[in-house]
């Protein structure tokens, strides 16, 4: 009877250990599960500047006559403006030119995406400045870029996001850096920046950091200039979200968040970003374009500088509406439609003439 109560206490104060071990583990879990949550929306929260923390504070009132971008309510296709600018030498509150303009648009019932890269020297309608080169678009304030962008695709703009090289530069960083191929050896030095954007990298297969990622997209010192530059951004890009969706950045997320909300802006809310971020998880790239195509692109001269303007705007938009909602019967899977738009965009380049490449 003794050894039978001994076992019994033994089994019992087992069973508490048991119990307490787990309840601890269930308590750790939930707590830090509660600082990632409010890490995260405190880090989404901080993309959105407002009032004097806006880098567009000084066009505010420019900006307000605008039209508002329109409304995504979640079910029908969504499109995102994604400018990236040179500040250097800039004071605050002065607005530079885009140097990269892209548009991400997702279908959340599709589940699939896109990506368009839109050369900046395309002469274009600036809605209530007149016509002018659409890398002027943002020095207005970003309700007309959006505008000037989504009338020039023919698609709305809901959401823009605006950041600078030092943006781009850590968000590589903070996602870990991306293995990529560099298809050149590609050299350009600079003593008006005291060399501190030299640009200095080697054919093949390496990891890039957020410096060698940001030489990479901004390189354009060869034949085909801007055409070539703008492809290898879309590649970057979507090499940079690939690593966006892995399990490992998705657990860092709170640091990568905290690393570039400073350099960040954007019109999302918080519902807004996780809505987006759901749906982009879930969603597969189908393809990247050159905007507008070199078939549509007529070189012109402006004012005595060289631009790129579009033949046929409606074909524009037309070309834009059957790349995101091909007839059935001719959709191909993503590696298909990716495939194609290399050979396409290859093919395209060659035709172009160097003049226009080097347009600044």
């Amino acid at each position: 009877m003794e050894k039978r109560a001994k076992r019994t206490k033994k089994t019992s104060r087992t069973k508490k250990t048991i119990i307490w071990s787990v309840s601890l583990i269930v308590a750790v879990i939930l707590g830090y599960g509660t600082y990632y949550a409010s890490s995260i929306y405190s880090g989404l929260e901080g993309l959105k500047k407002n009032g004097e923390s806006s880098p567009f504070k000084e066009l505010e009132q420019v900006d307000a006559k605008a039209p508002e971008p329109p409304k995504w309510e979640g079910k029908e296709p969504v499109n995102i403006l994604l400018m990236g600018v040179d500040a250097r030498g800039f004071k605050e509150g002065e607005i530079p030119r885009s140097d990269s303009i892209l548009v991400a648009s997702i279908d959340p019932v599709k589940k699939n995406m896109h990506l368009f890269s839109i050369l900046r020297d395309t002469y274009t309608e600036i809605p209530g400045h007149g016509q002018n080169r659409i890398n002027t678009a943002i020095t207005h304030g970003p309700k007309t870029a959006m505008k000037a962008v989504g009338d020039l695709l023919g698609i709305p703009i809901q959401y823009y996001v605006y950041t600078d090289f030092q943006g781009f530069m850590k968000l590589v960083d903070a996602v870990g850096g991306v293995d990529f191929y560099v298809e050149k050896d590609m050299k350009y030095s600079s003593k008006a920046d005291k060399n501190e954007y030299d640009i200095d990298l080697k054919k093949g297969m390496q990891h890039l950091d957020g410096n060698k990622a940001l030489q990479y997209a901004r390189f354009r010192f060869d034949k085909m200039g801007d055409f070539t530059r703008t492809e290898r951004q879309r590649e970057l890009i979507k090499a940079v979200a690939k690593k966006m969706q892995s399990t490992t950045s998705i657990m860092k997320l709170p640091d990568i968040l905290k690393s570039v909300s400073p350099y960040i802006d954007t019109n999302m809310d918080v519902d807004d970003m996780w809505k987006l971020a759901n749906v982009g998880y879930q969603s597969k790239m189908k393809g990247s374009e050159q905007v507008p195509p070199m078939k549509l692109l007529v070189e012109a001269n402006v004012g005595g500088a060289d631009v790129l303007t579009v033949g046929n705007p409606d074909t524009l938009k037309q070309y834009i509406q059957d790349i995101l909602n091909p007839p059935a019967e001719t959709e191909n899977d993503g590696e298909d439609s990716e495939e194609g738009n290399q050979e396409d965009n290859s093919s395209d380049s060659s035709s172009s003439s160097d003049s226009s490449s080097n347009n600044n």
